[in-house]
C-alpha cells in the first residue's frame, strides 16, 4: 500500500480502537450498553438466587435424587452455564443462578416441579414425564402459508421415542392430554403416527403460550416430584475485591507483554501490541453480544487468553526477522513471514478449536461456558494476528518506516542436539508421568484420597448461621474463617451471604454430630450476636455432580482423539500426530502430578485448568512439526537427525517467547489474586513450563524415534540430480540459504527452495395437534 493508504489504515484503526475501547470501558447510553460492565458474572462474583426443593417422597432412592439433580442442571443451564444444583441433605435439592436477583420470577419461570403423564382419551397413561427429554417452545413460519405459528418441539428419550410412536398409532385423529399435577395443560390432538423421537405440538396464540406449556413439560420430566421449600437472594461469595485485583491484574499483563513485544520485536512489536489491545476489547464485547456468565475462574481464563492472543504474532514476527537475517528486503520479508507462519497458526488453532467443540457438545455447565470463552478468544486471536497485525505492518512500512534496524534480524544459532540428549530428557518425562499413580497409591494407603478433593467434588456440610449483625466477606475470612478451619482441620471453606439478612451459610467438608457440635459451640463463644440454638447444618452433595465429571473425561478423550486425526490429515505423517499427542498427554498428567503431591485443591478450577492445558499446550508442538515437514523438503538428503534438530533450534526463540509471554499474564494473575484465583494461576504455570520442556524435548525426538526406528534408518531420501554439496551441516537455515555449490566460488549465493506443503483444499387452525 502506499502512503496515503497506510496513513488512512492507521488513521482508521486508531479510531475503531478508541470506539472499541469506549464502548467496552463505558458503553452507550444510560443503560451502558456494550460495556463489559454489563456482562454476567456468577456467584462468586455478584451473588443470585439459591432455591431449595424437598422430594415428597422421604426417602427417595439415591439413583432418583441424583437423575433429579443431574436433569435440574440441564434445566437451568438456560438461565447460566455456570448456575449450580446439589443435594442438601436425604431429599432436598439446591439450586443456586447466578447474575439474576428476582426470586419469583425464576420460579415463575422454572415452573413446580410435579407429576406429568401424558393420557388418550379413555385415561390410560401413554408416556410418562421420565419419557421425555427436552422441550422447548419457540416462533416458526409456516413455509406454505408464510404465516407465524407458535410451537412446542418435543424430544423423547430412546425409550420414549418407542412409546411415543405407538401410542400416537393407536389415537391417530383423537386427542393425547398432557396431565400435569392432576392438571390438563394441553390436549393436542393425534394427525399422524409420530416416529424418531421429535414431535411438535401446535396452536399455540403467543410465544409465552409455548414456552410456558414446555417449561411445565421439562420441569415435569423429572424423576421425583418436588416442592418448592424456600428461595432467597444470595450475595458473592468472593466480593469486589477478588473482582477488581482481577481485573487490575489483567491490565498489568496486558501491558507487560505489549512492553516485552515492543522490546523484542521492536515496530513489529508495535503492531503487535497494537493488535492485541483490539483483541482484547474485542474479546470483551463479544462475551457481552453472547451473554456469558463470568466467574473468577472465567477471568483467569480469559487473561490466559491474552497471552494464547499473542502467540501467533510471536510465530509471525519471528519468522519476519529469520527472512531479514538471510538478506531479503524489509517488504518482501513481512510477505514471507506472514505466509510461512500462516500454517502453523491455522493447525495450532484448528487443534484448538476441534476441543472446543466437542468439548461444547459433549460438556455441561462449566464445561460448556468455557468452552465458548476459549473458541471466541481463538477465533479472535486468528483475526487479529494474521488480519489486524498484518495490516498494520504494511501501513508501518507505507508511512516509510523502512530501516530494518527497527525490527531486528534473528542471530544464526549453533544446531543444538537434542535428539542426542533424548534418552535424559524422555526419561525425566517419563518419571514425572509415573510419580502421578505413586503419589495416588502412597495417598490412598495412608487412608486419604488420591487427591485433595474440594467441595466442589465431594460436597460437605452447610452450616447457617445468624450473625445477628451484617458480616462483610471480609470480616468473615479474617475473623469467621480461622474459628471453622480448627475446628475442622480444613482450610477448605466457602462462604455465602443471604442478601436482606444477617445469616450466612458456611460451607466445610463433611462433618460428623460431634463436629456439628463443636463448631456451633465454637461460633456461639466467639461471637456474641449468635444464638446457638438457631444454627441448623445439613449435608450437601458436590456441585460437580457424577454425570458432569464423567461428561468431561469423555469430552478430553474425544478430543485428543480429533485432534489426533486432524494432525494425520494435515502432516500426512501418524507419527507426528502419535507424537502431538502422547506430548499432550504428558503434559496433562505433569500437571496432575503437580495436583496429586503439592494436595491442591482439586475443585471446579480443576477442570479449568485441564481443560486450558488440552487447548493450548499442543501450540508449541505444531509449530515445532511444521517447521520439520518444511526441512524435510529443503533438506533432502540430510539426517532426519540434523532436521529434528535444525528445526527445534530454528523454532526454540519462538516457543520460549510464546510461553514467556502467556507466563507473565498467569504469573501476575498469580501475584495479585486471590486465593482462589492462585488455585488457578499456578498449575497453569506448571502446566506452561510442563508444554515448553515436551514440545522442545519430547515431541521432536520422539517422532524420529519412530520415524527411524530409534535411528535405524536415519536418512532423508534425496531427490534424484541433487549435489551432496546442498546437504547441511548444521541444519540451520543461514547455513541452508548460503550453501556453496560443488564446484563453484566460495560463500555463492544458493537461492532458497521456499517451497512448502499447503493446506489440503476442499472439492468443490387454532386447533393444538401433534
Amino acid at each position: 500500500m502506499n502512503k496515503k493508504q497506510s496513513i488512512a489504515v492507521l488513521i482508521i484503526t486508531a479510531a475503531l480502537t478508541v470506539l472499541l475501547g469506549f464502548t467496552v470501558i463505558f458503553g452507550w447510553g444510560k443503560l451502558h450498553t456494550g460495556s463489559m460492565r454489563n456482562i454476567r458474572t456468577g456467584l462468586d462474583l455478584s451473588g443470585g438466587v439459591s432455591i431449595t426443593y424437598e422430594a415428597t417422597e422421604s426417602n427417595p432412592s439415591t439413583e432418583d435424587m441424583q437423575d433429579t439433580v443431574y436433569k435440574l442442571q440441564q434445566r437451568v443451564t438456560t438461565y447460566s452455564t455456570e448456575a449450580n444444583v446439589y443435594q442438601q441433605g436425604l431429599n432436598r435439592i439446591n439450586v443456586e443462578i447466578p447474575g439474576v436477583t428476582n426470586a419469583n420470577e425464576i420460579l415463575e419461570d422454572l415452573g413446580t416441579p410435579g407429576s406429568l403423564t401424558f393420557q388418550d382419551a379413555d385415561g390410560n397413561t401413554v408416556l410418562e414425564g421420565t419419557d421425555i427429554a427436552d422441550a422447548q417452545g419457540v416462533s416458526t413460519t409456516n413455509q406454505s402459508t408464510g404465516v407465524r405459528q407458535y410451537i412446542v418441539e418435543l424430544t423423547m428419550t430412546s425409550a420414549g421415542a418407542k412409546k411415543f410412536q405407538q401410542a400416537t398409532a393407536d389415537n391417530v385423529g383423537k386427542t393425547i392430554s398432557i396431565i400435569y399435577d392432576g392438571q390438563t395443560v394441553s390436549s393436542p390432538t393425534v394427525e399422524q403416527e409420530i416416529s424418531g423421537g421429535k414431535a411438535q405440538i401446535t396452536g399455540m396464540s403467543s410465544l409465552e403460550e409455548a414456552q410456558k406449556l414446555a417449561s411445565y413439560i421439562r420441569i415435569g420430566s423429572l424423576s421425583l416430584e418436588l416442592n418448592e421449600i424456600y428461595s432467597n437472594v444470595v450475595g458473592a461469595s468472593l466480593g469486589q475485591e477478588a473482582l477488581s485485583t482481577s481485573v487490575v491484574a489483567g491490565v498489568i499483563g496486558l501491558l507487560l507483554v505489549v512492553l516485552f513485544m515492543i522490546v523484542i520485536f521492536r515496530m513489529s512489536g508495535v503492531a503487535a501490541g497494537w493488535a492485541l489491545v483490539i483483541f482484547t476489547f474485542l474479546d470483551l464485547g463479544f462475551m457481552n453480544a453472547f451473554d456469558i456468565t463470568l466467574t473468577l475462574p472465567g477471568i483467569a481464563g480469559l487473561i490466559l487468553t491474552i497471552g494464547m492472543a499473542v502467540d501467533a504474532n510471536v510465530i509471525i514476527y519471528t519468522r519476519v526477522r529469520e527472512e531479514l537475517a538471510t538478506g531479503a528486503g524489509l517488504h518482501s520479508s513481512l510477505r514471507a513471514g506472514f505466509h510461512k507462519a500462516f500454517s502453523a497458526i491455522f493447525d495450532g488453532q484448528i487443534t484448538t478449536l476441534i476441543a472446543v467443540a466437542v468439548l461444547y457438545l459433549m460438556g455441561t455447565g462449566t464445561i460448556r461456558g468455557f468452552a465458548t470463552t476459549l473458541a471466541i478468544g481463538t477465533i479472535l486471536s486468528m483475526f487479529t494476528a494474521l488480519a489486524v497485525s498484518r495490516w498494520l505492518s504494511y501501513a508501518f512500512y507505507g508511512i516509510g518506516i523502512r530501516n530494518v534496524r527497527f525490527y531486528g534480524t534473528t542471530t544464526h544459532k549453533k544446531t543444538l542436539h537434542f535428539v542426542e540428549k533424548r534418552a535424559i530428557t524422555m526419561a525425566i518425562g517419563l518419571a514425572l508421568m509415573i510419580s502421578v499413580p505413586i503419589g495416588m497409591l502412597v495417598y490412598s494407603s495412608k487412608g486419604k484420597h488420591a487427591m485433595n478433593y474440594s467441595l466442589d467434588f465431594i460436597g460437605g456440610t452447610a452450616t447457617t448461621v445468624d450473625f445477628g449483625k451484617d458480616m462483610s466477606l471480609t470480616d468473615l475470612d479474617n475473623e469467621v474463617e480461622p474459628v471453622v478451619s480448627k475446628v475442622t482441620g480444613n482450610s477448605d471453606i466457602q462462604f455465602q451471604k443471604i442478601s436482606g439478612s444477617t445469616q450466612v451459610v458456611i460451607k466445610t467438608t463433611e462433618l460428623d454430630l460431634d463436629k456439628r457440635q463443636e463448631l456451633d459451640d465454637a461460633l456461639a463463644s466467639n461471637f456474641s450476636t449468635v444464638d446457638e440454638s438457631t444454627i441448623t447444618s445439613e449435608n450437601i452433595s458436590s456441585t460437580i455432580s457424577g454425570e458432569m465429571r464423567r461428561n468431561a473425561i469423555l469430552a478430553v478423550v474425544i478430543s485428543v482423539i480429533c485432534m489426533l486425526f486432524y494432525i494425520f490429515i494435515r502432516f500426512r505423517d501418524i507419527r507426528f500426530a502419535s507424537s502431538a499427542v502422547l506430548a499432550l498427554c504428558h503434559d496433562i498428567l505433569v500437571v496432575v502430578a503437580f495436583y496429586v503431591w503439592t494436595r491442591a485443591s482439586v475443585g471446579s478450577t480443576f477442570i479449568a485448568v485441564m481443560l486450558t492445558i488440552l487447548g493450548y499446550s499442543i501450540n508449541a508442538t505444531i509449530v515445532i512439526f511444521d517447521r520439520v515437514r518444511e526441512n524435510l523438503r529443503i533438506m533432502k538428503g540430510d539426517s532426519y537427525r540434523n532436521i529434528v534438530d535444525a528445526s527445534i533450534t530454528q523454532t526454540l526463540t519462538r516457543s520460549l517467547y510464546s510461553n514467556l509471554t502467556t507466563f507473565i499474564t498467569i504469573f501476575v494473575l498469580f501475584v495479585m489474586g486471590v486465593s482462589s484465583v492462585r488455585e488457578f494461576a499456578l498449575p497453569i504455570m506448571v502446566g506452561l513450563v510442563a508444554g515448553t520442556f515436551s514440545s522442545v524435548f519430547i515431541t521432536g525426538p520422539l517422532w524420529y524415534m519412530m520415524k527411524t526406528r530409534n535411528g535405524k534408518k536415519d536418512i532423508v531420501p534425496a531427490i534424484q540430480g541433487t549435489s551432496g554439496a546442498q546437504k547441511t551441516a548444521s541444519g540451520t537455515e543461514a547455513a541452508q540459504e548460503t550453501a556453496a555449490a560443488a564446484g563453484t566460488g566460495k560463500g555463492k549465493h544458493i537461492k532458497k527452495d521456499r517451497s512448502e506443503l499447503s493446506s489440503i483444499k476442499p472439492k468443490k387452525g387454532r386447533n393444538k395437534r401433534f
